[in-house]
C-alpha cells in the first residue's frame, strides 16, 4: 500500500526554509535557494516523490505546475496531476509556471549542481541518462524539514541537526566563517597582529577582510610574518611600522599607491614582501597595481623574486571574486577567508616554452 502523500507548504515558505537550510558560504547557494529550487522542491513534494515512496519526478514537471493547480492539495487532485505531468504534452498550458525549456536549468543547475550533491535529493540509479523516465526525489530526512507542522525552534534544531548530517566538515566551517564574517558591531573590528599588538578597524566588510588576512592567511602562508602598514578604506593609515620598513630597508611612499596591507616574510633569508588587496567589492591586484608596487620594492633593492601579491576575498562564491577574475595579475594569488587553508596561483607563462601539467603539480 501506497503511504499518503506527504503535507505540502506553499512555494515562499519552501524558499523561506531553503534560505535557512542553506546559509551563505553553502557551494553553489544560489541554485539551492532561489524561486525555481523552491518551486522543484513544491513539485516533489505535491507529486510525493519522497525517499521510499516508490514515486521520481523529471525536471520537466516542475515547468508544467501552475499556480492554480498548486492550491487543489487534495490527495486525489495532486495524484491526478502527477499522471497527468507524466503524459505527452499536446497542447498549451495556461499559466505554466516555466517554459519548456526551462527543465535543462532546472536538471543542470538546481538539481545536479545544487541539491542532488547537498544529499537533498537523490537520483534514482537504474535509470540510464539518456531516459526520459523520472529519476529524482526528495530524500527523507531533507523532506521532513517542510513539514508544516515543524516551526519554531524545533525546526531550527532539524535544520541543525540536517546540516550537521548532510553537510561537510569544510562546507559547515565555511558557512561558519561566512557567519562570523557578516557580523561587524558599531564598535568596529579588533585585529591581532602577530607581535600581539592590537588594532581597531571601523565596522565594514573590508576590515573584516583585512582581519583575515592578518590573523589567519599570515599564519598560515607565511613563516614569521610581520604587518608593515595597514590601511582602511580611502587609504586611511591604521598601522605604518617605520621601524620595521627601515630594518629591510623599504620606503613606503604616501602616494595613491598604497597598498591595502603590506605584509613580510622575516622567515627567508632575504625577506619576503607580499603586498596585499583586500577586495570587497572591486579593487584587486592589476597589472597596473603590480607595476607600481614593483617600482616601490625596486628603489629598495629588492628583486622581483622577493615580492608576492595576494588580492584577498571573502569567498570565491561572491560577485566581487567573479567580477574581478579578469583584472587579477599574472604572478598573482587569490585567497578566500571562507576557505583560508586554499589559495590561487595565476601563473604567468613563459614565451616558446611549453609546460607540461606535471610540472605544476
Amino acid at each position: 500500500m501506497t503511504p499518503p502523500l506527504p503535507p505540502v507548504l506553499p512555494v515562499h515558505e519552501i524558499q523561506r526554509r531553503l534560505i535557512e537550510i542553506f546559509p551563505e558560504g553553502t557551494a553553489n547557494r544560489g541554485y539551492c535557494t532561489r524561486d525555481i529550487a523552491a518551486k522543484t522542491v513544491f513539485v516533489m513534494l505535491y507529486a510525493g516523490a519522497v525517499e521510499n515512496r516508490g514515486v521520481h519526478i523529471r525536471p520537466n514537471q516542475v515547468t508544467r505546475m501552475t499556480s492554480a493547480q498548486a492550491q487543489h492539495i487534495g490527495e486525489e487532485a495532486r495524484l491526478a496531476w502527477a499522471r497527468a505531468s507524466l503524459a505527452k504534452e499536446t497542447g498549451t498550458i495556461p499559466g505554466r509556471w516555466y517554459a519548456v525549456d526551462t527543465r535543462e536549468p532546472i536538471r543542470d543547475e538546481t538539481l545536479r549542481d545544487g541539491l542532488v550533491p547537498m544529499g537533498a535529493v537523490l537520483v534514482k540509479p537504474d535509470i540510464p541518462t539518456t531516459s526520459s523516465n523520472p529519476r529524482y526525489a526528495l530524500a527523507s530526512s531533507f523532506a521532513a524539514l517542510f513539514d508544516p507542522k515543524l516551526t519554531g525552534d524545533p525546526l531550527a534544531r532539524a535544520i541543525a541537526g540536517w546540516q550537521t548530517e548532510n553537510l561537510s566538515a569544510s562546507a559547515l566551517a565555511r558557512i561558519q566563517i561566512l557567519g562570523r564574517g557578516a557580523v561587524a558591531t558599531a564598535h568596529g573590528v579588533m585585529v591581532t597582529f602577530p607581535n600581539g599588538e592590537t588594532r581597531r578597524l571601523v565596522a565594514g566588510p573590508s576590515s573584516i577582510l583585512a582581519k583575515a588576512v592578518v590573523e589567519e592567511f599570515a599564519k598560515r602562508f607565511l613563516g614569521h610574518p610581520g604587518v608593515i602598514f595597514l590601511s582602511e578604506s580611502g587609504n586611511k593609515v591604521v598601522a605604518r611600522d617605520e621601524a620595521l620598513a627601515r630594518a629591510i630597508g623599504l620606503t613606503i611612499p604616501a602616494d595613491r599607491f598604497l597598498p591595502d596591507i603590506l605584509l613580510v616574510d622575516l622567515g627567508p633569508i632575504q625577506p619576503l614582501l607580499v603586498f596585499v588587496e583586500v577586495v570587497a567589492t572591486d579593487g584587486p591586484v592589476t597589472a597596473g597595481r603590480k607595476k607600481a608596487f614593483l617600482g616601490i620594492t625596486r628603489s629598495a633593492g629588492f628583486s622581483d623574486a622577493s615580492v608576492a601579491f595576494v588580492t584577498a576575498f571573502l569567498d570565491r562564491g561572491r560577485s566581487a571574486f567573479k567580477k574581478s577574475v579578469p583584472e587579477l595579475a599574472w604572478n598573482s594569488f587569490a585567497w578566500f577567508a571562507a576557505e583560508p587553508d586554499h589559495i590561487i596561483a595565476l601563473r604567468e607563462g613563459v614565451p616558446d616554452r611549453n609546460v607540461r601539467l606535471s610540472e605544476l603539480l
